[in-house]
């Protein structure tokens, strides 16, 4: 099928709201993280990735029209010369902003995550270990917790997109722009309904309160069974 718009943008920037947005516009299915999870063929594609191998692009995308968020957005310069008609679209947000909502969403995800369950599901821990050198030590070199160097990096790789990718191939937005921009970049119709805003860090809250219990689980299993065993 090939891409034909390539998202940029880090994850955070309103990259799910950018996803749904470009299906509504006929650029379905979009590639997202949503989609690697679920994948064994994904998880494996973006692992080789992520290490330096070479993968087909071609295999990776087959069945998408355009890819938004992380994993793919860490690669959207050697995207857009493999697919050298496809335009760009670097979704951005005020940087403080991005920083706090990133911390208290994928970044608290990977913090709470139990070893215990990479241990017993070899695909997940291949789906981390991805994400740690895709994201975490890749494309911010490993000093999150570095909240200023951090926001340099991001406002850094806003820059080295401009600069990349030339002007007339490029879109810079905001989610807060709604469809104007993006529909006349990509010379669409505007939709009658309004511009998406999906925000998930409610559910990201609660993913992280279901793993903090379930870091514990082992060991309520383990005391009930000596319960067991030992009582008289």
């Amino acid at each position: 099928m090939g891409l034909k718009v390539i998202g940029a943008g880090f994850g955070r920037t309103g990259t799910n709201s950018l996803k749904v947005a470009l299906e509504q516009l006929g650029y379905a299915p979009c590639h997202h993280m949503k989609e690697v999870g679920p994948s064994l063929s994904q998880i494996r594609w973006f692992d080789a990735a992520s290490k330096g191998e070479k993968v087909n692009w071609d295999d990776v995308f087959e069945h998408f029209e355009a890819a938004v968020d992380w994993p793919a957005a860490a690669y959207y310069q050697e995207l857009s010369e493999f697919y050298p008609n496809a335009k760009v679209i670097l979704s951005v947000r005020d940087a403080e902003g991005w920083y706090k909502s990133t911390r208290a969403t994928i970044y608290a995800v990977i913090q709470h995550m139990p070893r215990w369950m990479r241990w017993v599901i070899p695909p997940l821990n291949r789906l981390m270990n991805m994400v740690q050198r895709t994201v975490w030590d890749g494309a911010l070199a490993g000093e999150f917790e570095n909240r200023e160097r951090t926001i340099e990096r991001f406002n850094a790789h806003i820059e080295s997109v401009k600069k990349t990718i030339p002007a007339e191939r490029l879109l810079i937005h905001s989610a807060a722009e709604g469809w104007g921009p993006i529909c006349k970049f990509l010379d669409k119709p505007l939709p009658a309904t309004s511009y998406p805003r999906v925000n998930e860090a409610r559910v990201f809250q609660r993913i992280v309160i279901v793993l903090k219990v379930l870091r514990w689980l082992p060991w309520m299993l383990g005391a009930v069974l000596a319960y067991y065993l030992l009582a008289p």
